[in-house]
């Protein structure tokens, strides 16, 4: 019984899957992108990038595939009529505009062709689509092809030289290995922040030199500099947050090559105060004495000879990163850079408690959101259904990208590109951890008891989850502060409850302490000091 049975199934099994290919809609299939290796007079050239269409036969994963094929420009070059051109086994070449993309296809395949690649009339692609009554005939791949591309080729064929094309589509990898350096290193940066205190605290103090001068010398070597720090206020947060949206809106609106020129000098002032800010610190750790070799300059009077060091070497590196800025490896110098202006200004802002923490966060939150969030974008600009990604990729400046995020390059993946954090899914975070690091140092908490540890637990699984997120939706950017905030802000309050330290985290002002100390300190016996609100 059960032999006689298994052939009927295997023949069930089989029509099944034939009647599914059968109903496929052949005018909405999956698009692919596009490699276009070309040859000009037999010698291997550039690669192009293309797209298919949602219409049309797929292309093969791999190159060996598929076989070369001439590049033939059709006359009419719209293809929206018989060519006079034999395109027979040739890759036509078609350009946008007049009638249907189904339409051009049809008329090449009816010519012969093998291929067709329409022209797009700007530099950028989407996914075509045709009218349902064309796109079943159509057994050919049909790709499109960018502006520059198509010039390329036409330049290519009119000066006589033969050009041969090889399309396929290499399939990305389901998990890119490289998400992983970038979480690490957002990580990373948001610990050693948070630590660069005890980073920095110099192993011995030359006493001597601290009674010369002081002030230089615990400043050189770590520590905390009160007229150099900024604590937020409940004011600050949202006034902070009503900004970057204005901002934001002002560099999507007006963004323009010498706007973006503006941002990349303003980066590369606060990446040289940062390398600066770190090379000094780390360097006096070990070696505070190196404060004490002075030189007198014009216009600076005396300056230490290490810190000027550190200067030039600074700005020498952000000079060359503008130079090299469009390189390969580029994005290790802005990483580098934008490292180090992020652990300075975690350094010099600070947030005084929770209060303060939940709404910066919350506005932020909600900032993310409703910028990243589908419905305001396509009302402000319909064309692009997240308003922060143009604005990044610098679309409105000739393609230069503003430099204030992390980049790491996709090693695995054989379309290239980047994976990319911004600053403020960093800082944000950011001033919340160091805050809890402060608050179980000051309250002398264990490691576990603390805050400091689950924090940035947490802050490590609301990336992954930003990770996940884009994965599931396909690559389509996500608000990380989605993610980030309730697994930061959502542990520290959750803890705080369980522990009964909520009032505590709340309403904790670590300065007005230390400042009452200190007036008590130095006023006299018989003088009575106001209290201070």
């Amino acid at each position: 019984m059960l032999s006689s049975s298994l052939p009927a199934a295997i023949l069930l099994l089989f029509f099944s899957v034939a009647a599914a290919a059968a109903d496929e809609d052949p005018c909405n299939r999956v698009s692919q992108l596009v490699k276009i290796q070309s040859w000009i007079d037999g010698k291997e050239d550039e690669e192009y990038n293309g797209m298919s269409a949602k219409f049309g036969s797929y292309l093969p994963v791999e190159a060996v595939q598929t076989a070369k094929l001439p590049a033939v420009f059709a006359d009419p070059m719209d293809c929206c009529s018989a060519s006079t051109v034999k395109l027979s086994g040739s890759a036509a070449l078609c350009v946008r505009g007049t009638c249907d993309f189904s339409a051009k296809a049809v008329a090449a395949q009816s010519a012969g062709a093998a291929a067709v690649f329409i022209i797009n009339d700007a530099d950028e692609l989407f996914e075509m689509g045709c009218s349902s009554d064309q796109s079943v005939n159509i057994s050919i791949p049909v790709v499109q092809t960018t502006k520059s591309v198509g010039d390329a080729l036409n330049k290519l064929l009119t000066s006589k030289k033969k050009v041969e094309v090889l399309p396929y589509a290499p399939t990305r990898p389901v998990v890119d290995y490289s998400v992983a350096f970038l979480w690490l290193m957002a990580v990373a940066t948001v610990i050693c922040a948070s630590l660069w205190a005890d980073i920095t605290t110099p192993d011995q103090i030359d006493e001597r030199y601290n009674e010369l001068s002081p002030k230089s010398a615990m400043s050189e070597a770590g520590k905390d500099d009160p007229e150099e720090i900024v604590n937020i206020d409940t004011k600050g947060a949202v006034v902070f947050v009503i900004t970057a949206s204005t901002f934001l809106v002002l560099l999507f609106f007006f963004m323009s090559s010498w706007f973006i020129w503006v941002l990349i000098i303003l980066f590369c002032i606060g990446g040289i105060e940062g390398m600066h800010n770190c090379i000094v610190s780390l360097g006096l750790r070990k070696r505070p004495t190196c404060a004490q070799k002075n030189v007198n300059l014009p216009f600076f009077g005396e300056v230490s000879i290490f810190s000027l060091i550190a200067l030039l070497f600074s700005m020498t590196f952000a000079v060359l990163w503008v130079v090299f800025r469009h390189e390969s490896f580029s994005w290790f110098g802005q990483d580098l850079l934008g490292i180090c202006l992020m652990i300075t200004v975690l350094q010099m802002a600070r947030l005084p408690n929770i209060k303060v923490a939940t709404v910066l966060l919350c506005c932020a939150f909600v900032y993310d959101i409703f910028w990243f969030g589908p419905p305001i974008s396509l009302i402000v600009y319909p064309n692009h259904p997240v308003l922060s990604f143009p604005v990044a990729r610098g679309d409105k400046a000739g393609g230069e990208a503003i430099p204030m995020l992390l980049r790491f390059p996709r090693l695995s993946d054989p379309w290239g590109g980047y994976d990319m954090i911004g600053f403020g899914d960093i800082l944000f975070p950011g001033l919340l951890v160091s805050f809890s690091r402060r608050f179980d140092k000051d309250l002398k908490k264990g490691v576990v008891s603390g805050y400091f540890l689950w924090l940035v637990i947490g802050y490590a699984f609301g990336l992954f989850f930003t990770y996940l997120g884009l994965y599931l939706m396909n690559g389509h950017g996500q608000p990380a502060l989605l993610y980030l905030v309730p697994c930061t802000l959502g542990v520290a309050v959750v803890l705080g409850c369980k522990r009964g330290e909520l009032s505590v985290l709340w309403n904790y002002e670590a300065d007005s302490s230390s400042s009452s100390s200190n007036s008590n300190n130095t006023s006299t016996p018989d003088t009575k000091q106001p209290p201070q609100v």
